[in-house]
């Protein structure tokens, strides 16, 4: 019988299971929606089990859509939304709360405070992150110390806590495996990634005790097996992977100097750096992509951009420039270039590498032609403009230049945008024909460690196949004068200070 690699990806908004063959094409597919809770504002929570159930509910529909039996899923991968924690009790098995969302801003005083002790420089200097609510660690004190009794019951070695990929490992377990990755925890800020252990000078820190966290194993590796019950057989469990590495490796990024883009609501760049964890300079994470069993780990610099297809999704609702996303598209392309017009999207502020949270929206360099398609093909330039901040950014910090930009995610799907942020970037830019990255990537890291690929090379020509290709078509010149007029622009959206009283 024909085997298969199932593979999970737990996100923010829904779960889904993906079947694929070996030839990493897609033979099933089903995806379920989960609750969002808000009990306060800036608070976001998950009910663990309704993520349990829809992940379960999904894999089993993903079989029964394809046809085969249990006994012929090889392995598995999970991949998931990351930083999002759970706790729950050992003998049990339930939550004594919901699941608090990479989102939420509850412990954001909290982090305030360490910022202002001064521990910025130890927690960056071992785990390659920035002082953050959108991190584990406080979320995970901020369960201990709220919910009644947990603390001392954590004490006892009672609970267990975790990221999404540890919580379902141990329902698919049945409560044999409490385990992660490098990828998820360097995403916790208690993980020293030097060492690849636990830190207990930042256990200490956030006074969370060692023994309710899991075993960290490598991203690729047989780690264990579902109950029998669950799916139907033992099935191993050999691959593990937050979203973003994931997609660092569905993409085929394996090497020193490759870079992915996801292009969603916003932007996750990440850059493979090799076996070198780099420190940035530039506001950068510096973040574990994955380990291979018996092999080094490999690391990665991030980058974030917080609007970009939601900047398409302003002039669809708000400006109501256009009926629908795909119609960005057309709009642009009805004009030569942007007539001088620059959008700095700030909606929320500027991400990486500004962090300015006072930053706010604006278009500049309105003449009396400028229409809505200039306004439109400026918006899509936006999305490479912050794009291209970013390379500009890891190339720094990677003293390294990146040759080629993999991308994916819903917006990839206008070759117009595509176009443009190789204009800008004077990269190619390719678009696989597996545009599903982040699953495929679990898929990929699974399959690894079951042999079911032979290695990374068979991958990278499974990936490789059927891509398209977007070549820079604008000279030199115009590309540095443009990008001096977008940081022009970036300036005057961040010299906007909201806090100053203009009435």
């Amino acid at each position: 019988m024909d085997q298969y690699i199932l593979a999970l990806d737990q996100g923010t908004t829904s779960s889904r299971a993906v079947i694929f063959n070996k030839k990493a094409d897609i033979i099933s597919i089903v995806q379920q929606p989960f609750s969002q809770h808000y009990p306060q504002p800036s608070w976001v929570e998950h009910d663990a089990m309704e993520i349990w159930a829809t992940q379960l509910g999904s894999a089993q529909m993903a079989i029964a859509k394809a046809n085969i039996s249990p006994t012929q899923i090889a392995a598995i991968g999970i991949t998931n939304q990351r930083e999002t924690v759970v706790l729950w009790d050992r003998e049990t098995g339930m939550p004594l709360h919901n699941a608090i969302v990479w989102q939420c801003r509850r412990t954001a005083s909290f982090c305030d405070e360490l910022r202002l002790q001064g521990h910025e420089e130890l927690i960056q200097k071992k785990t390659g992150l920035l002082i953050d609510a959108y991190f584990s660690a406080s979320k995970i004190r901020w369960l201990l110390d709220n919910v009644p009794g947990a603390r001392e019951q954590a004490k006892e070695g009672k609970l267990a806590v975790g990221t999404i990929d540890s919580w379902l490992i141990w329902r698919l377990s049945q409560g044999k495996l409490h385990v992660t990755d490098p990828s998820n925890a360097s995403r916790t800020m208690l993980f020293n990634i030097h060492n690849m252990v636990w830190d207990d000078e930042l256990l200490d820190l956030f006074d969370i005790p060692h023994l309710i966290l899991p075993k960290v194993v490598p991203s690729s590796a047989i780690v264990g097996e579902t109950a029998v019950e669950v799916l139907g057989a033992s099935i191993a469990i050999a691959g593990i992977a937050g979203d973003q590495q994931a997609a660092l490796f569905g993409q085929g990024c394996l090497s020193r100097g490759q870079a992915k883009n996801t292009y969603g609501t916003g932007c996750f760049m990440l850059l493979n750096t090799g076996d070198e964890p780099i420190k940035s300079t530039q506001k950068l994470l510096t973040t574990v992509a994955w380990q291979i069993a018996g092999q080094k780990p490999q690391y990665a610099l991030e980058g974030s951009v917080f609007i970009a297809g939601a900047a398409i999704q302003w002039l669809r609702d708000e400006m109501q420039i256009i009926n629908s996303a795909a119609e960005s598209e057309v709009l642009a392309s009805s004009v030569a270039d942007t007539g001088g017009v620059f959008v700095v999207p700030a909606f929320v502020g500027l991400g990486a590498p500004y962090w300015d949270q006072y930053a706010r929206g604006i278009i500049i360099g309105i003449t009396r032609g400028t229409n809505r398609a200039h306004i439109a093909r400026a918006t899509l330039e936006s999305i490479a403009y912050q794009t291209c901040d970013l390379v500009k950014a890891l190339c720094v910090d990677a003293n390294c230049k990146v040759k080629e930009l993999r991308v994916d995610g819903g917006a990839t799907s206008n070759n117009l945008l595509l176009q443009i942020q190789a204009d800008i970037l004077g990269t190619r830019v390719i678009r696989p024909k597996m545009v599903e990255s982040t699953v495929a990537g679990a898929a990929y890291l699974a399959g690894l460690a079951c042999k079911y690929w032979a290695g990374t090379d068979e991958l990278a020509s499974l990936i490789s196949s059927e891509a398209t290709y977007f070549e820079p078509k604008l000279s030199l010149e115009i590309r540095v004068a443009n990008y001096k007029k977008w940081q022009r622009a970036v300036k005057r959206a961040s010299s906007w200070d909201v806090a100053e009283d203009y009435s």
